[in-house]
């Protein structure tokens, strides 16, 4: 599949090996550069079907090719982005984990009542709320 995505898209054979990678976790594949060898993540075909297997595919042959022809490979230059816009590649791979809402923690004014959340808990003897000065007092958590 690989091989035919290279040659149908980019007019150039792919001439190393390409598998599977249980062991990625977050990331859709991996280009190496040593061994020039591209790694997938199953997760890509098993959650959102072959069309973005597909993209994710061409994004790493952009890598592949542009690094073999001594041209800017990573993400920030300007010929990979040129050439994964030519090709339709994706930039990114749709999330593969299962994200936690965020829990935070509510802080209120005893003067003002204004409602304060944050991500980490904070020190409410050296902390004042930022609009009146007041004391803050830690509230239920909340989400």
């Amino acid at each position: 599949m690989v091989e035919d995505i290279s040659l149908t898209f980019f007019a150039k054979r792919f001439r190393h090996k390409a598998f599977f990678n249980r062991r990625l976790k977050t990331t859709g594949g991996r280009y190496h550069l040593g061994s020039h060898n591209i790694d997938f993540n199953p997760k890509v075909s098993e959650l959102y079907g072959e069309k973005e297997l597909i993209n994710v595919i061409k994004h790493e042959l952009c890598h592949y090719h542009l690094h073999l022809e001594d041209k800017g490979y990573q993400h920030k230059d300007a010929e990979f982005k040129s050439l994964l816009k030519q090709t339709g590649g994706s930039r990114y791979v749709r999330p593969l984990v299962e994200q936690k809402p965020q829990s935070y923690h509510q802080y209120q004014c005893e003067k003002c009542q204004t409602l304060i959340l944050r991500k980490r808990r904070i020190n409410t003897q050296r902390y004042v709320c930022g609009k009146c000065h007041g004391k803050l007092v830690e509230c239920a958590p909340g989400k």
